[in-house]
């Protein structure tokens, strides 16, 4: 497995009333992908080989909402993208 999570869109979605993080993970195979789309609790998109994670964000926890993520925004995201990384490596993991 040649996992890659990568941000593509973040921002606040005026509809959902909610910020949000959109992540574009691929190099997984098919059975990785199937156990991702039922152990994810946030919203999934399957396209082709490619999973897109949308996670939704309460304001106080979102990553990209504070002065220093907006001076130091690759920092954020390649530690957001970390972190997803980490987090999806541990969940298949344990199944």
């Amino acid at each position: 497995m040649q996992l890659n999570v990568k941000i593509i869109d973040y921002g606040f979605s005026d509809s959902l009333k909610s910020y949000y993080v959109t992540y574009r993970i691929t190099g997984l195979n098919g059975e990785e992908l199937s156990q991702l789309e039922v152990l994810l609790e946030d919203p999934v998109t399957v396209k082709d080989d490619e999973l897109y994670l949308n996670v939704y964000f309460e304001k106080e926890y979102y990553p990209f909402g504070t002065e220093d993520s907006k001076t130091r925004l690759e920092d954020y995201q390649a530690r957001e993208e970390i972190e997803m990384t980490a987090y999806l490596l541990a969940l298949l993991q344990d199944h």
